[in-house]
């Protein structure tokens, strides 16, 4: 069963049944249900989208770069909040997403091998083999959670601005012992948020006389918060509030003070970051600096469509810096140290 025999049975030009599965905006409502209908009624699927690729140049399809795994992607609140609202925008626009694992230079590369239009490069720490061969490709890209491209456009929120504001809160209420856990501490080619809030932190911190502990965890999950602290909690100089990096590792903290025998927030007070679902789901509440997962995604899904659109259309691009605002939110993780 071919284009051709639904165009014939339709009594319309074959241009048109195509135009029926890859532009409806062509057609008006009722022709293209009528030749639905009829396509599968003859069992006729639509155009093979491997030749209407090649055909149009283009794939419907682009790529998102990430250092984490993919059980770690769909199973982290703040990443699956993300990757649902770029994929939801990316669907309007008609293009489907794939998850590129950022890997070394082995035979099977992704970012090299697979037909896309272009991608967006979400928190890589470093130059790695998979980045090297889409700018080698010379693919449209944004940049998420990143330092700034002169090239590209790029997305982040204000980490450092949310720190100060989540580390200023702790000593307004009198603590001096503050820990932070953190993914990274000053390296240059860490994660962008991690050392920003970091950043953020120090700054705080330091314009009131307080040397942090730093503490530092492998991955931003509860279990790695948990562990990072045990052991510090016990005796007289223990902290009395730690600053995480996210709101996974701040649950795990309060975890790891509770089965300690600490309450939270009388004896250990304790601040998240990102204001996912989790931070209300925990008890006590976590106070959090809040940032919109959900509109951060969208931004950026529409920053990577406007490149394609320039790129396909033969525009230079059109890169741009977008800072997007955080907040702190005070919710019942957080008090006075002990005997203020």
């Amino acid at each position: 069963m071919t284009l051709k025999t639904v165009a014939e049975r339709v009594g319309v030009s074959p241009m048109t049944v195509s135009n029926a599965f890859s532009r409806p905006d062509q057609l008006s409502a009722a022709l293209r249900e009528r030749i639905l209908a009829v396509a599968d009624e003859l069992g006729y699927a639509g155009p093979d989208p491997a030749a209407r690729s090649l055909a149009r140049g283009a794939t419907g399809t682009v790529g998102i770069l990430r250092t984490e795994t993919a059980h770690y992607a769909f199973t982290d609140e703040h990443s699956a909040i993300l990757l649902a609202a770029i994929a939801d925008e990316l669907g309007r626009a008609g293009l489907a997403l794939t998850l590129l694992p950022s890997v070394g230079d082995g035979p099977a590369l992704p970012a090299r091998d697979v037909a896309m239009d272009g991608a967006i490069v979400h928190s890589c720490p470093y130059p790695t083999g998979s980045l090297r061969w889409l700018r080698r490709r010379g693919l449209p890209l944004v940049h998420l959670d990143q330092d700034p491209d002169p090239g590209a456009t790029t997305v982040n929120i204000d980490d450092r601005g949310g720190a100060v504001a989540a580390a200023r809160h702790l000593l307004d209420l009198g603590h001096r012992r503050i820990a932070v856990v953190t993914l990274v501490a000053d390296d240059p080619e860490g994660f962008h948020s991690a050392r920003e809030r970091m950043a953020g932190w120090h700054e705080a911190l330091s314009a009131a006389g307080v040397e942090p502990l730093v503490l530092r965890v492998a991955a931003s999950t509860q279990e790695e918060g948990a562990a990072v602290v045990a052991g510090r909690l016990h005796g007289a100089d223990r902290p009395t509030a730690v600053l995480t990096g996210s709101d996974a590792v701040a649950a795990g903290v309060v975890a790891a003070a509770q089965d300690a025998g600490l309450r939270v927030p009388e004896d250990l007070s304790v601040v998240g970051f990102d204001d996912v679902p989790l931070a209300r789901r925990t008890r006590p509440a976590l106070t959090t600096v809040h940032q919109d997962v959900d509109g951060k995604g969208r931004e950026t899904a529409r920053a990577l469509v406007e490149a394609v659109t320039r790129h396909r259309d033969g525009a230079p691009p059109q890169p741009r810096r977008v800072l997007l605002p955080t907040r702190l939110v005070v919710r019942g993780s957080t008090a006075p140290p002990p005997g203020r």
